[in-house]
């Protein structure tokens, strides 16, 4: 895995929830991820095409609808499978004793 390029891919806060709306395989246009993260389509499918000059998404098909073409991605090597790593998580304000 290219660190540098995470690392500049993760520099804005749309792009980390493009990558967890694409974690698991799940393939998804730029519309669909406008509406499922309430962004605006023309801003998603920038942060979605910068992801793919990155090389942490692909594109996995296309579709011509009413003179366009719908593009499909997915993200790559982006969970656990590929990169053998658990996702972070917090244990601020957890109630567990540590003793």
């Amino acid at each position: 895995m290219d660190w540098e390029l995470l690392a500049r891919a993760n520099t804005h806060r749309l792009r980390i929830s493009i990558l967890e709306a694409l974690d698991g395989g799940r393939t998804l246009s730029p519309k669909v991820l406008s509406v499922e993260l309430q962004a605006p389509l023309g801003t998603v499918n920038y942060h979605v095409t910068q992801l793919a000059k990155s090389g942490l998404v692909e594109l996995v098909r296309e579709r011509q609808v009413r003179g366009a073409t719908e593009h499909f991605y997915r993200a790559i090597g982006c969970d656990k499978r590929t990169t053998g790593l658990e996702p972070a998580t917090s244990s601020l304000g957890s109630s567990r004793s540590t003793s």
